[in-house]
């Protein structure tokens, strides 16, 4: 299987010209690392499994593109599914996009010589590209799923590359120290583990839980760290410690739908789907943590739900041009999302990116811009 030229066409859309990250992935073939995943059909058909050994084309071009391929969903492996096999829930594992991949591992700045916590294995594609770029010697990998770890050190043996492989809890206490750890999973804040693993001076680039930012920072003698929120936007999956994400309890989102709140009334703005609004989203969540959105249109009708185990939850409904809101719950969610529009409106622009960052040894961050400031984790 003549893989090559698709890897180098890969590596010429997912690094910039120059970058040391090239050779890495004209190199690792990516292909061994994802012979099945799940693809999204549509709603009706839900996630469909791909093999890849039994069309040999698409998996080419599936490995060799710069997209992200979901590997689980919800507990089921697609390396465990058979054809046909329904699966439903939220994808759990990946193989990420190499383009995200290659600019977590430019955030980290990594240097030839670093050693390097890779959080969330995966697929083990980007633990291969560190081997690459580093030496399997200096890699580090870690993974909740015990199978993906397995299967992981299997494939990256295949290219005589023998980095180690952790089974556990990459927020939990960590055994050993690295000049850089990268997560390639999304972490509310940043576990202390992380900090006490990171000597002063070393760094770490990681991603938020559901605000589509990465953050870097750098230890300081002092057991803090300091850095940034990057102008460059990101998502992963959020870190977990069992075989799914906790489910959410669907009667409140129910409730939602239908009842009238406790609070009615006009919005000043037309319904949106935060979740498509990256900046809106991230600045929502770090002014509410923990809401969970719900959107749909029917003709000229659209409904946008939010709901937080707090029981809080609010439903904007448009239609005509008229929006009304109704919330009920110990909170007024949509009253956040208003002052993020309204903030936008005055200012021009979110202030989270660019956002110095300051993380205390216990893992809260503060971000700081201009006047503007927020706490996450505390």
């Amino acid at each position: 299987m003549d893989w090559k030229d698709h890897a180098a066409r890969l590596a010429a859309v997912a690094t910039p010209p120059g970058s040391r990250w090239r050779g890495p992935v004209e190199t690792v073939p990516r292909h061994l690392f994802v012979p099945r995943w799940w693809a999204w059909s549509d709603p009706d058909d839900g996630w469909v499994l791909r093999d890849g050994p039994s069309d040999l084309d698409a998996w080419m071009a599936a490995a060799y593109r710069d997209q992200t391929l979901v590997t689980r969903v919800g507990p089921l492996h697609a390396d465990h599914a058979t054809p046909g096999s329904v699966v439903q829930g939220r994808p759990t594992s990946s193989s990420t996009l190499p383009g995200l991949v290659v600019q977590m591992y430019r955030h980290a700045s990594i240097g030839e010589h670093s050693t390097v916590l890779d959080v969330g294995t995966g697929s083990a594609y980007g633990t291969a590209i560190l081997c690459a770029r580093v030496g399997a010697a200096r890699v580090t990998a870690i993974d909740v799923d015990d199978h993906l770890n397995r299967v992981g050190r299997e494939r990256l043996a295949q290219l005589n590359l023998r980095p180690q492989v952790v089974t556990g809890d990459a927020t939990g206490p960590l055994d050993g120290q690295w000049d850089r750890i990268v997560a390639m999973v999304a972490v509310p804040t940043v576990p202390p583990s992380w900090l006490k693993a990171l000597p002063t001076g070393g760094r770490l680039a990681t991603t938020l839980v559901d605000m589509g930012v990465i953050l870097t920072a750098e230890k300081r003698e002092d057991g803090t760290a300091a850095g940034r929120i990057e102008r460059d936007q990101a998502a992963f999956m959020h870190t977990r410690r069992g075989d799914d994400y906790p489910s959410r309890d669907p009667a409140l989102l129910e409730r939602a739908l239908v009842e009238d709140g406790e609070h009615v009334g006009p919005s000043r703005y037309p319904v949106l789907d935060v979740v498509e609004a990256w900046d809106v989203h991230t600045m929502l969540t770090i002014l509410a943590p923990g809401i969970a959105h719900h959107y749909h249109e029917a003709g000229d009708v659209r409904v946008a739900v939010m709901t937080h185990e707090d029981n809080s939850w609010a439903r904007a409904e448009e239609r005509d041009g008229n929006v009304i809101v109704h919330q009920a719950g110990p909170r007024r969610l949509w009253d956040y999302l208003d002052q993020v529009r309204d903030f936008w409106l005055r200012n021009g622009e979110l202030p989270f990116r660019g956002a110095r960052a300051t993380i205390t040894p216990d893992g809260v961050i503060t971000l700081r811009r201009g006047r503007w400031s927020a706490t996450i984790g505390q």
